[in-house]
């Protein structure tokens, strides 16, 4: 039963790892220019870097409560920035964005729950 930390990491980590990429293209710099975001040029890659340190050290299970503190400090301001869902009036817009905002609350209260109690075991911090 240990390994399903270790398939929760790997599923949890999974999620940050595929849109850190995903903040090096065009449309996500779109994307935050139409929701409003100051600086986009800066931020949004800066979110990528972000993502990508957090999830991999999630994934490994290499200081996982700091990459999930690392997660944390991204998923905080990029929900309440990014998924304004009391801003849209159009039924399925508002209905994506109320979505995005109660995954991204759902993706914190995981993060915050390793930054409690860790990486688990099948994790490079329990081998030491």
């Amino acid at each position: 039963m240990n390994f399903i930390f270790l398939v929760g990491r790997i599923l949890f980590a999974s999620v940050f790892l595929v849109r850190a990429v995903a903040h090096f293209s065009e449309s996500a710099m779109c994307h935050a220019v139409d929701a409003g975001l100051p600086l986009p040029a800066l931020l949004v890659p800066f979110g990528g870097i972000l993502l990508l340190v957090g999830g991999l050290s999630v994934l490994f299970g290499y200081q996982a409560r700091y990459g999930a503190w690392v997660l944390v400090i991204f998923l905080v301001p990029a929900t309440f920035a990014m998924h304004k869902f009391w801003q849209v009036n159009d039924w399925y817009s508002n209905t994506m964005e109320q979505l995005c905002f109660w995954k991204n609350l759902a993706l914190l209260g995981a993060a915050l729950m390793l930054t409690h109690f860790g990486s688990g075991p099948h994790s490079l911090d329990s081998k030491k």
